[in-house]
């Protein structure tokens, strides 16, 4: 059974131990995530929703939640952690399997340190080898715009798995459980893109949350005994055939026969908006300083069928009602780009919502759908046109930051604690083994 193997796999990449550079990274990916949820606690209304919500009924529990002092049950923690990662739609994501891993992995693992403490270290091998089983999941769907897997949110998707493994390995659970935990993740699974598609909704921000509290609560039933289905994946009501509608054998040969970490090419965002906009953002930033200031009299994006998904409703997406429907549309993100010159937590908020010359520039972005679909992250194409010229622009920098881009990143996020307080928790998640839960608290 797959299930199993997947388990056996698992452990043994642990026990292999991370390369001293895998290691690196995923410490540096727990870092990037801890450093958002830290900014997106601090006076975030959605943040405050969330908190309300699970603490309704609840008398708190053993589990931390980043940005808070309060400690909740472990499913209650991993939702409000992951959320708080979201929530600002900058946490990173590997283009090929269009999914962002650490959000629910890291939420898990540190749901499941209030039950087993565990270090840092121990935190980011769980992270990486979890994070490594979405991406492997994400490549072998292999989604564009249309076809399997293009419906679905597939880190809520497959984040009911990497959640339910991040937290089996923090809880150092035997082959048997995990299997088990991985079939009680299955049946929990879901993660339509409705929230996306529409306009007018705020639950975009926080569906990474329900994989998160789903892959947890599989773990510990598991660990209580609770026998999941053992064919989860290659079934006949399996995630592959089910839910996918790809051959369960090529699926189940491809997940475990591909060498190499996946892991490795997640990346770091350098925007707060939809990973798909990125490009387009990219494109934007370098019209605005060609143009430099000339009036834009009518912008045409190229897109494919992924992008175009961020186009539609026209109207809806060039005047969005939410700051999430604001991150998720092409046409909106582009006129804030050329507008602003900058796209960063300091600007992109709501009040620029309501922002006339961005709004305005909005009204000018038109879409042609002529681009080929391809997997991976979109291309993009923005034609604009002044009084004087028109030029066409494309992406000119890389859409993930380096080590020194990360760091700022990371001391922009965490900024209320001080510099000191900030440059202090950098070196300590990069570097010492501390027990994880002490750390968060010392920053809270």
């Amino acid at each position: 059974m797959l299930s199993r193997q997947i388990a056996r796999w698992a452990l043994e990449r642990r026990e292999a131990r991370l390369s001293p550079e895998l290691m690196a990274r995923a410490r540096l990916h727990v870092a990037d995530s801890i450093a958002i949820a830290l900014a997106a606690s601090a006076g975030n209304s959605m943040s405050d929703e969330v908190r309300r919500a699970l603490r309704m009924g609840s008398r708190g529990g053993d589990c931390s939640v980043i940005g808070s002092a309060d400690r909740q049950a472990p499913a209650a923690a991993a939702f409000e952690t992951a959320a708080r990662i979201h929530l600002l739609d900058f946490d990173d994501i590997h283009d090929e399997a269009r999914l962002h891993p650490t959000t629910v992995s890291l939420a898990a693992a540190v749901a499941a340190a209030g039950l087993r403490p565990a270090s840092i270290e121990t935190i980011a091998s769980a992270v990486a080898i979890a994070d490594e089983l979405m991406c492997r999941l994400g490549v072998v769907c292999a989604p564009r715009g249309t076809g399997p897997g293009a419906d679905w949110f597939l880190t809520q998707l497959f984040g009911y798995f990497g959640a339910s493994l991040a937290a089996a390995l923090v809880l150092d659970l035997d082959e048997t459980t995990i299997a088990s935990a991985l079939g009680l993740a299955y049946m929990q699974a879901a993660g339509s893109k409705e929230a996306g598609f529409g306009v007018g909704s705020t639950a975009r921000a926080i569906y990474p949350a329900f994989a998160a509290q789903g892959g947890i609560t599989a773990t510990l039933l598991a660990l209580a005994g609770v026998a999941g289905p053992p064919a989860a994946f290659e079934g006949l009501a399996g995630l592959f055939r089910l839910y996918l509608s790809i051959d369960p054998e090529q699926a189940s040969s491809a997940l475990l026969g591909m060498p190499g970490w996946r892991f490795e090419a997640t990346c770091i965002k350098p925007w707060p908006c939809c990973r798909f906009s990125h490009p387009y953002v990219a494109a934007a930033l370098r019209a605005h300083q060609a143009l430099e200031g000339a009036p834009v009299r009518r912008i045409v994006a190229a897109v494919n069928a992924t992008a175009a998904k961020l186009c539609r409703p026209l109207e809806g997406r060039r005047v969005p009602a939410t700051l999430q429907d604001a991150k998720y549309s092409i046409p909106f993100m582009i006129a804030f780009a050329l507008v602003k010159g900058r796209v960063d937590l300091d600007n992109l908020h709501e009040a620029a919502l309501k922002d006339p010359a961005v709004l305005a520039m909005a009204q000018r972005v038109e879409i042609e759908e002529t681009l080929p679909d391809t997997t991976g992250l979109p291309v993009a194409q923005i034609l604009v046109s002044t009084d004087t010229r028109t030029e066409c622009f494309e992406p000119d920098r890389p859409m993930t930051l380096t080590l020194a881009q990360t760091r700022a990143k990371f001391l922009a996020c965490t900024h209320t604690l001080g510099p000191e307080q900030a440059g202090q928790l950098w070196e300590t998640l990069l570097t010492a083994d501390s027990d994880l839960d002490a750390c968060l608290q010392a920053v809270i």
